[in-house]
């Protein structure tokens, strides 16, 4: 893949601000630039950013009707009524399920959870599950992760006598549901301070609203950190503010003392002794969640994770991994089938988003197909299949694009729509896909910037070997947890050579492991670069080149600095 490399050279008077704060943290300048890059300025921003605390999050009780739904749950616990927790069936829903029922069963025995089934029931609030509901004696519904656009369904309930309590943190629409209560920092009237929390994290400010009502200590809320991590890493939300702080003491108590069930899933990971990090949450433990839904039912994955035996959670693990390793069997032949159809799709190269519409595609991973096309071919992107007659699709966007609001302009061609600004849902008619494909395209057309359709590097510093010290490393460190807004710092060396040992490696060869000095040190820097072995041939060639890289410790040799390599470019004195 060829990157566009993008640097900005910092002002004389960001330099300056840089020395000034780095010698009041006792930092490098080049760390205390990466500091005022994320707007952090002073040294207690930086005290902040470096040690979030839980004593900092933001009162719950700012938020849109907390009081209301804390007073209804009170009420529901006093009267000794049946509750359901209802939640969306991917890794954001889950947790959030897993969370509330996990927090509100140390206090209240009458209570259920429910995950609807993704090919029978859909996505949101079903007429099935209020039903099941009715049936079962529930006279309130928590629902997590979802149910902001769910008017129809939650005012039947309401005929029945059953009452909601709304925590989603997707888009509204003008009109919202009937519910009791809707906790969505997303409201247009929202008087909260942070609009980017995960599902789980409103689920979490709801327990924290209920919790402080009741007089209980927030001591009893730690053990449920670990699903406010797992749900902000899969959610890519960013990794700001008050998701920072949970993230930060979500990991900590994931690496600590995770809960049962997440135990189990990092087990099966072969994670087990290793610090973890949010890209283990992104690419091992999440796919595994997160198959359950897409594979059978999520219900499994939540039972997973409020399970309390681990010789059970071991089997169910077991189960859910089997799943996910079916998914990627699938995901693959899906991406090879629809990248086949956009290489034959000649007439649309020129085109700046992808529509693509495969009526046996499996439902359950055509988001992660979306997401797939969409890194491959830097477009907005819209995967559809058939389900019960029904053109059903998930949409994935690039960086600064908002997919929501390009799914929002064709919504007189739609059935139903929901989601943020990088990843939607929606279905329509099959007979609207033609109209829907070029409405969609048409809005992408006027409203995407040409940067935003190619692969770009943000490069934070230019620097040189001799920057790099073991102290930097552990300094680096403190940047964590990485996401949305915080990623992890990418740097750039120039006129770097092949110190003479650097080889091809991995079953394919199809890595490079290297060890590398540059024009101004004696230093000796080990790296690798992943996917890259096509600059094999260069980097032996004795030329020298340039490398963008981020800062990590050697998986092998604990406090070793090693560079991943993100790519490799000759140096302009050797073009």
């Amino acid at each position: 893949m060829h990157f566009k490399w993008n640097y900005e050279t910092p002002s004389s008077e960001r330099k300056q601000a840089a020395k000034e704060l780095a010698e009041k943290i006792g930092m490098s300048p080049i760390l205390a630039d990466l500091l005022i890059r994320r707007g952090i300025k002073t040294e207690s921003a930086a005290k902040r950013f470096f040690r979030p605390m839980l004593s900092e999050l933001i009162d719950p009780f700012l938020m849109n009707d907390m009081d209301i739904a804390v007073d209804r749950l009170n009420d529901a616990m006093g009267r000794k009524e049946r509750i359901m927790v209802y939640g969306d069936y991917d890794v954001d829903g889950c947790t959030a399920v897993a969370l509330v029922y996990k927090v509100l069963q140390q206090f209240y025995s009458n209570i259920e959870y429910y995950i609807p089934d993704r090919y029978e029931e859909g996505y949101g609030v079903s007429k099935k599950s209020i039903d099941e509901a009715k049936d079962r004696g529930v006279k309130l519904i928590i629902v997590l992760d979802c149910g902001i656009k769910a008017i129809e369904e939650i005012a039947y309930a309401k005929t029945l006598g059953i009452d909601f309590i709304i925590c989603d943190h997707h888009v509204p629409d003008e009109e919202m549901p009937p519910a009791v209560a809707i906790l969505n920092p997303k409201r247009k009237d929202s008087t909260y301070p942070f609009n980017h929390l995960s599902g789980c994290g409103v689920g979490f400010k709801f327990m924290q609203a209920f919790t402080k009502n009741n007089g209980i200590p927030f001591s009893r809320l730690m053990s449920v950190l670990d699903f406010c991590a797992v749900s902000i890493a899969s959610d890519i939300v960013p990794v700001i503010g008050e998701n920072r702080t949970l993230a930060f003491h979500g990991l900590k108590q994931l690496n600590q003392n995770p809960s049962v069930g997440l135990k189990a899933i990092i087990k099966v990971c072969g994670l087990t002794g290793r610090e973890l990090t949010m890209s283990d949450i992104v690419f091992k433990i999440g796919p595994r969640i997160n198959a359950s839904g897409r594979m059978q039912n999520g219900k499994e994955a939540v039972d997973l994770l409020v399970e309390r035996d681990f010789k059970n959670a071991l089997q169910e693990a077991s189960l859910i991994n089997s799943y996910n390793e079916l998914r990627k069997d699938i995901d693959k032949q899906m991406t090879e089938e629809a990248n086949q159809i956009v290489e034959k799709l000649e007439s649309q190269k020129h085109l700046s988003s992808i529509v693509l519409y495969g009526e046996n595609w499996k439902k359950g991973v055509i988001g992660i197909v979306a997401s797939r096309l969409t890194e491959l071919y830097f477009r907005p992107t819209v995967v559809l299949t058939i389900v019960n007659g029904m053109a059903t699709g998930s949409a994935r966007s690039v960086a600064g694009f908002d997919i929501y609001d390009a799914i929002k302009s064709c919504r007189d061609l739609l059935e139903n729509f929901g989601g943020h600004t990088y990843a939607a849902g929606l279905s329509m008619k099959v007979e609207n896909i033609p109209a829907f494909r070029k409405r969609f395209q048409d809005y992408v057309n006027k409203h995407i910037l040409p940067e935003q359709t190619q692969a770009i590097l943000d490069i934070e510093e230019e620097i040189d070997f001799k920057d790099i010290t073991k102290k930097m490393l552990v300094d680096i460190k403190k940047f964590a947890p990485h996401g949305p807004c915080n990623p992890k710092p990418l740097f750039c060396t120039h006129n770097v050579y092949d110190y003479g040992t650097s080889k091809v490696v991995g079953k394919l060869q199809e890595h490079i492991k290297l060890e590398l000095v540059d024009s101004k040190s004696s230093n000796v820097m080990n790296g690798i670069a992943f996917g890259q072995s096509s600059s094999a041939l260069f980097i032996k060639s004795k030329r020298s080149f340039d490398i963008v890289y981020t800062i990590e410790e050697n998986a092998y040799k604990h406090g070793e600095v090693q560079l991943q390599i993100e790519d490799i470019m000759p140096s302009d004195n050797e073009e």
